[in-house]
């Protein structure tokens, strides 16, 4: 005689997938500090929670996307904020290089030339304008980056620099 053991539900079994997912979105914010797969993982909670409480399944997905979408667009914004406040405001890279001011090294025209910033690196350059060359010794101000060379204009003499 053959006996039929009964199918086993699955869907008994969900709380282990909700813990799986909530470990991963754990792992991956761990990795990426921005707050989003926190916000997801609180949300999968409430998916969580709502499986304990016998919910249907399609309803606690429905609970885990509503509380996500819910946590992104309210908690995150002010995380991130607090986050980055009291961050460095000194400008970095090619930002802290526009302004600056140097000395022509070798003649610079609108094709090319070299000048020497107050950071101490020299560069390629080239005047912002079509006017006459600038000469070695004289001041100049970087007024932007176009790949690797910087885009100068004359430096307003003071009586500091004259």
């Amino acid at each position: 005689m053959w006996k039929v053991s009964p199918m086993v539900d699955l869907t008994d079994y969900l709380w282990i997938l909700w813990l799986v997912f909530i470990l991963v979105a754990i792992t991956i914010e761990l990795l990426s500090l921005e707050f989003t797969f926190l916000m997801i993982s609180i949300g999968s909670l409430g998916g969580l929670a709502a499986n304990l409480l016998g919910l249907e399944w399609w309803l606690q997905i429905v609970v885990a996307a509503g509380l996500s979408v819910l946590l992104l667009l309210t908690i995150r914004p002010f995380l991130l904020r607090a986050l980055r406040k009291g961050g460095d405001p000194a400008l970095s890279n090619i930002d802290a290089l526009i302004g600056m001011t140097g000395r022509v090294v070798s003649t610079v025209t609108e094709t090319g030339g070299l000048v020497k910033l107050a950071n101490g690196e020299t560069w390629t350059a080239r005047l912002l304008m079509a006017r006459a060359g600038i000469e070695p010794g004289h001041p100049v101000t970087v007024h932007l980056i176009e790949g690797s060379t910087a885009v100068v204009i004359p430096a307003e003499r003071t009586q500091n620099n004259a």
